[in-house]
């Protein structure tokens, strides 16, 4: 390579992105409206569920379970005096759910016998159905060992109890989804800037006729590729920065791990993208077909199969396998570790080397692809 020639054709490609609004658009503004939206606007957690309690029989006891309910800022009871006017509620999805507090309900806790309880869940949604049957069980299992302290004594309780579990979560103590989707939104991000502005590179230097113009040049071809690739990495890993900066000062999302092991392992998925992008830019050569093989190739698999919003572990077996062809996936993986645990290379190590593998693959056949010529 030429240094002459390479800095001169990289000049003119960072002088076109610069005077090319979308560029900047989609490296800085798209991924700041991306956060925002995930970060305040995505939860994978439920509060303030609306709950319909009916009360067959009111009671201290009852009562009390009402209370304990409100008391909990993932439920918020609403009293129906009648279960019919309850279930319409539930079919009118004024209510997520219905609570059942039968008639013998005071009776059997004063006999010491099992109280029961009826719950009724939508489950349209599965998701939130477990979630809201866990928060019911949660404020059920919490406020009966509070009675049974009140009625026997904190000793006797802890006589009768055979297991005393107390769990302790670790990474995200608060078990705050945000924790979990803005990391794994940054790699959704610099997937959306390396593989679909790369993907419209050569595609509009064909569509502009600009590239006959190249071709008479004494550009070679790896002068080509990395002038063209040199300018996006930089934008790229300006927009990784961005977004783990607004990560950190504006959600609060913890950073544990080093800032250069992470540096090095968006650097190794950039090129990853950069490849896809190029790949797909010189095999079509128009800017439509280019942008829409981008969105099919990187960004839905990046959204879908990476672990990002679903986990990976629950997905039938072949999609599994599936899921070891997107990039994604790995970088999504040391991202959450780097963020919430730290430099854990048991993690990062084998991804960092499937990206690098990945990498080398997908720019080695762009520059298989690449020709000097017009055909």
């Amino acid at each position: 390579m030429n240094p002459r020639r390479l800095s001169g054709f990289a000049r003119k490609e960072w002088r076109q992105m610069l005077r090319d609004p979308s560029s900047i658009v989609v490296a800085f503004v798209l991924p700041a409206v991306l956060l925002f939206l995930f970060g305040f606007g995505v939860s994978l957690d439920l509060r303030d569920v609306p709950v319909a309690v009916v009360v067959e029989r009111p009671t201290p006891e009852s009562m009390g379970f009402f209370h304990a309910m409100a008391a909990s800022k993932y439920l918020t009871p609403i009293a129906i005096v009648d279960r019919r006017m309850a279930e319409e509620a539930l079919r009118m999805r004024q209510v997520q759910g219905i609570v059942v507090i039968g008639e013998t309900f005071s009776g059997q806790i004063l006999t010491g016998q099992a109280a029961r309880v009826q719950l009724i869940v939508d489950g349209t949604d599965a998701n939130s159905a477990r979630l809201i049957e866990g928060y019911v069980q949660g404020v059920w299992n919490t406020w009966a060992a509070q009675l049974a302290r009140e009625r026997l004594g904190a000793g006797a309780v802890r006589d009768a109890v055979a297991i005393d579990l107390r769990a302790r979560v670790w990474f995200n103590p608060a078990v705050n989804s945000r924790y979990f989707l803005v990391p794994g939104l940054i790699a959704i991000v610099m997937t959306l800037i390396g593989a679909l502005l790369t993907a419209l590179v050569v595609a509009r230097e064909w569509e502009r006729g600009t590239m006959e113009a190249l071709l008479t040049t004494r550009l070679t071809r790896g002068e080509f590729l990395v002038g063209k690739i040199a300018p996006y990495f930089l934008l790229g890993m300006g927009g990784m920065a961005a977004a783990v900066t607004l990560s950190v000062t504006v959600f609060g999302v913890p950073f544990r791990g080093s800032v250069w092991l992470l540096i090095l392992c968006s650097a190794v998925f950039m090129l990853v993208m950069l490849g896809i992008g190029l790949l797909i830019s010189t095999v079509a050569r128009n800017q439509f077909v280019a942008s829409i093989a981008a969105l099919l190739v990187t960004m839905l698999p990046a959204v879908m199969l990476s672990g990002f919003l679903f986990d990976i572990a629950s997905m039938p077996g072949w999609v599994q396998v599936i899921t070891h062809a997107i990039a994604a996936r790995y970088f999504v993986a040391i991202l959450q570790t780097l963020f919430l645990v730290g430099d854990v290379w048991a993690v990062i190590g084998p991804n960092l080397l499937a990206l690098g593998a990945m990498a080398v693959l997908f720019l080695g056949l762009t520059v298989l692809r690449t020709r000097r010529r017009l055909e």
